[in-house]
């Protein structure tokens, strides 16, 4: 697939960061890996399982599979499917488990749909109750996954995900089972329908009362039309950029419309390779070592991707007993290059970064600048390069070639030569209130930096209240606290984004501190979130009153309230609010009971406690 090259000395940043990645998880990556040999001493494992045992697994199989299972030396792929024909990216994968099976047939294996896991929609649940499910949700995800691939009955697994916290919770199931390989196989985002930019700017003339509902729904329904992905660059697309950049897709696999042959054909290719990885030692555990988180952290940044992947990414690193942390993605954010402006950030969709030259164009130019770890392991055998090649039918086969040798559209994609900004599009901010991430990318240079009285608020219902009431028509730092992973599971504020960029359209110096998240598609306003430690805990954000003086510096990377810092101290910290007693929230007291942290993966999975102590975190 790839031609002779010379590969690009590793940046210096690039090179640390992954050495000191690598010394601080010596402990807990040895002691991961050791579970995986153990694990994998007993692969495959169907052929320890008792007659009755292995009865079961294949007794709603068709004949051919069965007699291949039987065999115990064909292939069986294990399919872990978050289908639900609810979400418009996750119809698609209605029709994959019988692609998969055929293709596994067609390669002398089999497939089975080994468990289905939860999928819910952010975007459904946005400024509602079920939104404090949605963190926690990605850990229900893991927790299914393990259980779907425990029967010992797998070769390899395939993992059908494409949204928020299903493509990390997938993840983290296949590294709980590193002893298998695994392959991604995504749905593709929809067709282009109605631009991101006038979405969003009709919501905000629905926030200030000069549009209709009707007019909403109808602006809504055009943007978000078929199934697919939403087109935004927000999580979901974000986390197809991940498992590209971590090896776990087809290289060009990500951004492929459904339903369409080349999707199919995909699909099939993916299979082929499960089958293929079966036999061979590439496993999870080996795809997914330090380097190749290292290489999530510089797309990601790189792209200008979802701010929810400052949690999702430590998350799934620790997974794998690796303890990255938000110190590593703020040095890598130093001297990443933004090399894309995709909605949120700029005006054009995702299709449309795809067509001026996408993941692949980047690939390369992040390989040839030295900000990729090419001696690393994918689906496909050794090395990134593979994945500086896109995807395309011939009349007979799934074929591939080099990626575009120029953007196409240098207001969309840009070579590392000409990057959009000299640093990522993520930024850690830190200051008296604590750490707090920020979508830099998407905020214009003259609204980085907001120096602005408080005004605090419990939820962000309150906060759209004193909107409507018209108390926020100034400058402001709008402050919702008590939004953290302990405290409410640490939904998105997303409700808030029209209300505040609409005070800034009038001119207002306006921004967003909160414990709580924002969304992949954080915005145009500038948004300090996942501030930690958060309130629930006692944080500095308890602190802060109504009239003190905030600074938000981009630039500088500066949080901090304007108080003097004996006094700050002194001041009592403000009490939770009151919740009552719902039962459907009352299943997850487990999960808040436990939970971390946001700069160490907001998991209550993972105990922090138990992670050796050293200076950087």
């Amino acid at each position: 697939m790839t031609d002779s090259y010379k590969q690009a000395a590793l940046h210096p940043v690039v090179q640390r960061v992954t050495e000191r990645l690598i010394e601080r998880s010596r402990n807990s990556r040895a002691a991961y890996l050791a579970g995986v040999a153990r694990a994998g001493h007993s692969r495959p494992g169907r052929d320890k399982l008792g007659c009755a045992n292995l009865a079961h697994a294949m007794a709603a199989a068709p004949a051919d599979d069965r007699l291949k299972i039987r065999s115990e030396r064909a292939c069986n792929i294990g399919i872990v499917t978050a289908y639900n024909d609810m979400l418009s990216a996750h119809q698609p994968f209605d029709e994959f488990p019988d692609v998969i099976k055929a293709a596994a047939r067609a390669h002398g294996a089999s497939a089975q749909v080994a468990g289905g896991v939860p999928a819910m929609c952010d975007g459904v649940t946005q400024g509602y109750a079920g939104m404090e499910l949605s963190l926690f949700s990605r850990d229900v995800i893991a927790l299914a996954s393990g259980i779907a691939l425990s029967h010992q009955m797998f070769d390899a697994a395939m993992f059908l995900g494409v949204c928020d916290k299903i493509v990390p919770g997938l993840v983290m199931g296949a590294l709980a089972f590193g002893h298998l390989p695994a392959v991604f196989a995504p749905a593709g985002p929809m067709p282009s329908g109605l631009p991101n930019d006038e979405k969003s700017r009709i919501r905000q003339e629905y926030a200030a009362g000069r549009v209709t509902r009707a007019a909403l729904l109808d602006s809504e329904l055009a943007a978000y039309h078929t199934s697919g992905t939403c087109t935004f660059y927000g999580t979901a697309n974000s986390n197809q950029m991940l498992m590209e950049f971590m090896g776990l897709h087809l290289p060009g696999a990500s951004f492929i419309n459904p339903h369409t042959p080349l999707r199919h054909a995909l699909t099939q290719a993916a299979t082929a390779r499960a089958v293929a990885l079966s036999r061979t030692d590439i496993n999870t555990a080996k795809i997914l070592d330090e380097r190749a988180f290292v290489n999530g952290v510089v797309g990601l940044l790189a792209t200008g991707g979802s701010t929810n992947h400052t949690l999702h990414l430590v998350a799934m690193a620790h997974a794998g007993g690796i303890l990255l942390d938000w110190q590593d993605i703020a040095e890598l954010s130093d001297v990443t290059p933004l090399l894309a402006r995709v909605y949120p950030s700029g005006s054009a969709d995702v299709n449309q970064f795809q067509a001026a030259g996408g993941l692949n164009f980047l690939i390369r130019e992040l390989l040839d600048a030295g900000f990729l770890h090419d001696d690393v392991t994918t689906v496909m055998g050794h090395g990134m390069r593979a994945y500086t090649q896109e995807a395309f039918l011939t009349e007979d086969a799934l074929a591939w070639q080099d990626a575009p040798r120029e953007s196409l559209d240098e207001s969309i994609v840009r070579p590392a030569s000409r990057p959009f900004a000299p640093e990522g599009g993520l930024r850690i901010l830190q200051g008296n209130l604590g750490r707090a991430v920020i979508k830099s990318s998407a905020v214009k240079p003259a609204h980085q930096k907001v120096r602005a009285p408080a005004r605090v608020f419990a939820d962000q219902e309150e906060a759209q209240a004193a909107f409507k009431a018209g108390e926020l028509h100034r400058d402001v730092i709008v402050v919702v606290r008590f939004q953290g992973p302990k405290a409410n599971g640490m939904p998105e504020l997303h409700k808030l984004m029209p209300m505040l960029g609409l005070l800034q359209d009038e001119g207002f110096h306006v921004a967003l501190v909160t414990d709580g998240r924002m969304s992949g598609a954080s915005g145009k306003v500038p948004a300090a979130i996942h501030l930690s430690p958060e309130a629930m805990t006692g944080g500095m954000l308890t602190r802060v009153r109504d009239g003190d003086v905030i600074s938000l510096d981009c630039e500088a990377n500066v949080l901090r309230c304007e108080v003097d810092d004996a006094e700050f101290a002194a001041r009592p910290a403000a009490q939770a609010p009151e919740r009552p007693f719902d039962p459907w929230r009352n299943m997850f007291a487990l999960f808040r009971n436990n939970v971390g942290d946001a700069p160490h993966g907001a998991s209550p999975l993972y105990d922090d406690s138990e992670y050796p102590k050293h200076e950087d975190r």
